[in-house]
């Protein structure tokens, strides 16, 4: 099934501060929260949608490469990336302070249910170098990260200070009378629990640092500085969830062929002589090599374009296109003998330049390519 536009599912314009995308958040957020609908699968549902969009179009970057690519930019269809697939935990660990409080939805609901907040482990960051070819037509990636995780080894204890609830409570006295308050345990950090036996090498909160080999799925069409993100792929941490695993893409800018979005340029140097002759040449593509004719009497700066040989599209529709740009080279240095056969066709009629309504200049080439 299709996801729905983010705007859509907050009911909000594309224009939307972020003030109006977290009322509009906390609306849905509290209609369809499990807590208020119990056993509610379509409700559920809901209260993930709603979290999963709000937290991409909250994010800066991540709403601008919604608003140009749709889901495709923020990893709609790469298995994991992006806002895709959150969990429940994923939800109270991000959002849970949009409304106040140790427990977001306390004072809703009566304080029930949940317990404290889930705690997420560190996000870790790391740079992953791609080659143009790469990232034409997407890739996958083992890598090697070193992680904090959990020591299956180490004890915890309940914690004496909350009692296992990962809160603490403080009764207040006031002019209306005693309040309560709740915030976070500052002993267990909210998980309930502490390290009660641990081994060498495992540090005070039960971690330990391990290699891990990842396999990345890079979805074709991506960009240099572009961002993507594997949920749970990050630090680990005692009685919370894991944190995400953050991946800035770098373009290896490749010898012979450059990008211009999902266009593909390459410079083609010919001699005076095939270009007034005309020639068949070869030339590089992402995919390897392509024959082209070149006419008789092509002129320098003229513009080939071969459909479809350029970057897949993040968003899954089609490829661009590869431009050959011609550039006709004229020789720096000539024999005599050279000179003496140059010199015999000066005054030729076909060697005076007389350019027709039909040659367009190269600024004009330009734009017409780019319209």
């Amino acid at each position: 099934m299709a996801k729905r536009d983010y705007y859509e599912v907050l009911g909000v314009d594309r224009s939307a501060s972020k003030d109006e995308l977290k009322k509009a958040y906390r609306k849905i957020a509290i209609k369809f929260h499990p807590d208020k609908n119990p056993d509610d699968k379509e409700a559920e549902e809901k209260f993930k949608e709603a979290a999963e969009a709000y937290e991409v179009l909250s994010n800066d970057e991540k709403r601008g490469r919604y608003d140009q690519f749709g889901h495709q930019g923020v990893g709609g269809a790469a298995g994991g990336f992006g806002g895709g697939g959150m969990n429940m935990e994923d939800i109270f660990s991000q959002f849970g302070d949009i409304f106040g409080g140790g427990n977001p939805f306390e004072s809703f609901f009566g304080g029930g249910g949940r317990g404290g907040r889930t705690r997420k482990g560190t996000n870790l960051r790391i740079k992953l170098k791609l080659t143009l070819q790469e990232i034409a037509n997407g890739v996958e990636k083992k890598i090697k990260v070193n992680r904090l995780i959990v020591d299956p080894n180490t004890t915890f204890k309940t914690c004496p200070s909350c009692n296992g609830t990962g809160q603490v409570r403080k009764v207040m006295n006031t002019m209306l009378g005693q309040m309560m308050s709740t915030s976070t345990c500052p002993v267990c950090g909210g998980t309930g629990q502490v390290v009660e036996n641990r081994a060498t090498g495992v540090d005070s909160s039960g971690l330990k640092k391990e290699e891990e080999v990842i396999s990345i799925k890079i979805p074709a069409g991506v960009s240099d500085g572009m961002q993507l993100s594997m949920s749970g792929k990050g630090n680990e941490v005692a009685g919370g969830i894991p944190g995400d695993l953050l991946i800035l893409v770098e373009e290896v800018e490749d010898e012979v062929l450059s990008r211009d979005g999902n266009n593909v340029i390459y410079d083609l140097y010919i001699s005076f002589i095939d270009s007034a002759l005309g020639t068949s040449v070869e030339v590089p593509t992402i995919d390897g090599k392509a024959k082209i004719k070149i006419d008789a009497g092509t002129q320098s700066g003229k513009v080939l374009r071969l459909r479809g040989k350029g970057v897949k599209s993040l968003e899954g529709y089609g490829h661009g296109d590869q431009l050959v740009y011609v550039n006709v080279w004229t020789p720096k240095k000539l024999s005599t003998e050279e000179k003496t056969i140059l010199e015999g066709l000066k005054d030729s009629p076909n060697f005076q330049p007389s350019p027709s309504k039909t040659d367009k200049s190269f600024f004009e080439r330009m734009k017409e390519f780019f319209e």
